[in-house]
Parts: structure tokens; C-alpha cells; sequence
């Protein structure tokens, strides 16, 4: 169905929003998932703060190019969606959240193919690498097991010599 060109226009403008924003945002390619799982992924989504939006390829990218974002866009082909955050608590959420889906549904069904980080648009090596980037919350408990991992040997080392004095 034709979209009216007021249609267009609140699409280019809701596209500029999240994209002058400066929070990050994540292109897939979708193709041949089923309704319910595209409905589930919207709502998992949703709950994380991130909103997943079907645009037309042409508006999308005249979004990038009017919104100033640096960098070259990659290439747009097929069925394309915009998933992006709406809050900048976690910058590697929605590439994240996206790259597991294209995990669960396949990558030949729902993939990454590029996505704006840090106002900058990334290619989809580099938004893959992102993705794999672990949780802050992860981090830091990474960093605390670090830590405190000295400490643990050092009482494991105390333990077993108090053990052979007695």
C-alpha cells in the first residue's frame, strides 16, 4: 500500500529524531520471519527501552544524510528495519538485543547490516563487534571477580599452609 506523503513525512521526522538523538541505533535485514516471532521481538524489545521500527529504504536513508551522522551508510538491500534506543543507558543494547536475534532466527532470516554508534555510522563487522561487547552490568562483575581473585588465592595459599602447620 502507497504511503500519503504526510505518511512519509512523520516517518522521515520520527527517523531524524533517533537518529540527531546521538543514541545508538542498529539496521537489520528481515526476511521470512513470521509475525508472531516479529510481534514477540517488539515486545522483548520494547521492555528493554528500545524501539524497533520498519521504514522504507529511501527515507531511511535520506534520514542519515539530513540528520549529519558521520560516516558512509551501508548498503540497504531488501526488507529493512531500524531498531534503536530511546534511552542512553546502555550503548551496546540494541545492537545486542538485535544480534541475539539474528542468533535465534537465523541469519539467513534476520540480520545486521550496519548501525549508528557513538554519532557515527558503523559497518556490520563493526556493529558485530559491538555486539558482543558484554553487558555494564557484566563488566563490572568482571572486573570485581579481577579484582578479587588476588585476595581468593592469597586465602586458598593461607588455608593450605595453616593446614600443614597443625
Amino acid at each position: 500500500m502507497a504511503k500519503t506523503k504526510a505518511q512519509k513525512k512523520e516517518t522521515l521526522d520520527r527517523l531524524m529524531t533517533a537518529f540527531k538523538s546521538g543514541l545508538p541505533a542498529v539496521f537489520v535485514h528481515f526476511r521470512g520471519v513470521t509475525v508472531a516471532d516479529e510481534s514477540a521481538m517488539r515486545k522483548s524489545l520494547k521492555s528493554e527501552g528500545i524501539t524497533y521500527y520498519v521504514a522504507k529504504k529511501t527515507l531511511i536513508g535520506k534520514a542519515l544524510t539530513d540528520s549529519g551522522v558521520k560516516g558512509t551508510a551501508p548498503a540497504l538491500d531488501g526488507e529493512v528495519a531500524v531498531a534503536y534506543a530511546t534511552t542512553g543507558d546502555d550503548e551496546t543494547l540494541p545492537a545486542r538485543l538485535a544480534h541475539g536475534f539474528s542468533k535465534q532466527f537465523g541469519a539467513e532470516r534476520f540480520s545486521l547490516v550496519g548501525g549508528i554508534f557513538e554519532k557515527a555510522l558503523k559497518s556490520k563487522e563493526e556493529i558485530t563487534v559491538i555486539a558482543t561487547i558484554p553487558s555494564m552490568q557484566v563488566l563490572r562483575g568482571m572486573f570485581a571477580n579481577v579484582i578479587n581473585s588476588p585476595r581468593q588465592r592469597f586465602a586458598v595459599v593461607l588455608s593450605k599452609v595453616a593446614e600443614t602447620k597443625v
